[in-house]
């Protein structure tokens, strides 16, 4: 059974990897749309792109004309900027995630795949060693994404029990790396030194991209339904990050850290608050187990095979 496909937020850094790799190989695909707010940097043979914001009520529209199958729903704020506009992100993040699900519903479409976030699980103290997908969703209001991400799998889990004929499958990534990859987490290690919290080892899960993409056509392609978390096995701490990139590591005390985000956000020097020290102190550390045992796939990559792989593309890029 070949499936039509409409992919959201298709210019941004995942969904144009997704949307390349489909038209590089479309096995039982047999339209790749893509939709964003502004064209691909490149036009791919053999994919449409429409220039869409994911919040217009037109989107039935659009799914209809192309007889659309299974819509991957990946348009977010990942990256709000220094001026962050908490109003706008929740318009496109959860705004826009619902109107995707009401215009699926009112098109037929069958599926819906949700790139979601670890990160909808929270940074709390008491998260547990390893976190499940039974685990609650307590994303932290402090931080938009995290937020959102919870409110938009609030949401998610309703219309699963009030819409069952839409199908859906969530994914939950950790930290996705690839050879080109630059957010606000790579950030962290483009310093002199890698900072950390004293007490507080801040283990990471990362994904690879590639592993991501994988996950998202086994997806289109298959009946998959349900919640995956996605995360290479292991993790690697601030500590190793350093130790991988040949730099100094200097944990700095929680208070001291708070102290100076504070002062550094007063003057404008930074957007980032002293609550952001929860960011790297509670990292939330996702279990693959059911992504290995149930949805069928094991990451080519474990989490430090990732780091160490996106830091040779850095080292090999002009």
């Amino acid at each position: 059974m070949t499936r039509s496909v409409l992919v959201t937020g298709a210019s941004g850094y995942l969904g144009s990897l997704l949307v390349a790799d489909l038209a590089a190989d479309p096995q039982n695909v047999s339209r790749i749309v893509g939709t964003d707010v502004r064209a691909p940097d490149e036009p791919i043979e053999g994919t449409t792109f429409v220039e869409f914001d994911v919040r217009d009520p037109g989107l039935v529209d659009v799914l209809r004309s192309y007889d659309v199958d299974v819509v991957v729903h990946l348009a977010a704020i990942v990256s709000p900027g220094r001026k962050p506009d908490r109003e706008l992100e929740y318009s496109v993040d959860v705004g826009g995630t619902r109107n995707v699900l009401e215009a699926s519903l009112a098109a037929g479409v069958e599926k819906v795949i949700v790139s979601s976030s670890g990160a909808a699980y929270g940074y709390h103290v008491d998260n547990p060693e390893w976190i499940d997908e039974d685990d609650p969703l307590r994303g932290n209001p402090t931080f938009a994404y995290s937020d959102h991400k919870r409110l938009v799998e609030e949401m998610l889990g309703n219309w699963r029990r009030e819409h069952p004929s839409l199908r859906q499958l969530i994914f939950r990534p950790g930290t996705i790396l690839g050879a080109g990859t630059r957010n606000q987490i790579t950030d962290l290690f483009d310093r002199r030194f890698v900072l950390g919290i004293s007490g507080s080892d801040s283990p990471f899960v990362f994904i690879w991209d590639a592993d991501v993409v994988a996950c998202l056509r086994r997806g289109i392609v298959t009946d998959a339904t349900g919640v995956y978390n996605l995360a290479g096995d292991g993790t690697v701490t601030l500590q190793q990050v350093a130790e991988i990139m040949g730099k100094p590591y200097v944990p700095v005390p929680p208070s001291v850290l708070k102290g100076a985000l504070s002062i550094m956000a007063r003057l404008g020097i930074t957007q980032y608050g002293p609550e952001q020290i929860d960011f790297l102190r509670y990292r939330p550390v996702l279990s693959n187990r059911r992504l290995k045992d149930e949805f069928g796939y094991t990451p080519s990559k474990t989490s430090e095979e990732v780091f160490r792989y996106f830091i040779e593309a850095r080292r090999d890029t002009p």
